[in-house]
């Protein structure tokens, strides 16, 4: 599985609530990521995502595009929550080191219900 694939496989199982699948398949042991609302940490991120999942199941991220250069993945998404809130527009970076995911850096806003832009989020 090439590294755009890989990033597209994590961040959708993720989102479907098979977090400890996906981070069993997909991140490397020295993984760290860049979150405010985290510690920076594989098994803080693993645990925060979980507890996600858990309270908010049926989520599902629609993949908009994928950019891959060098050991860097990006991937722009909308992730559409199932249970409660807006939906949500979402760029995740991921950097990768021997086909496992190292560092992850996102930014997420909410999906506006009317925008003055015509062409909305994506």
């Amino acid at each position: 599985m090439d590294q755009a694939a890989s990033a597209v496989d994590f961040l959708q199982r993720c989102a479907r609530g098979e977090v400890a699948a996906a981070f069993a398949r997909h991140i490397a042991e020295g993984f760290v990521h860049h979150n405010r609302h985290f510690a920076h940490d594989r098994e803080a991120l693993l645990r925060a995502m979980e507890a996600a999942a858990a309270a908010e199941p049926g989520n599902a991220l629609e993949v908009r595009q994928v950019l891959a250069d060098g050991d860097r993945v990006a991937v722009f998404s909308r992730l559409r929550r199932a249970a409660s809130g807006p939906d949500m527009a979402v760029a995740h970076l991921l950097r990768f080191e021997g086909g496992r995911i190292v560092e992850l850096w996102d930014l997420a806003q909410p999906v506006p219900a009317d925008a003055a832009n015509a062409l909305g989020m994506f």
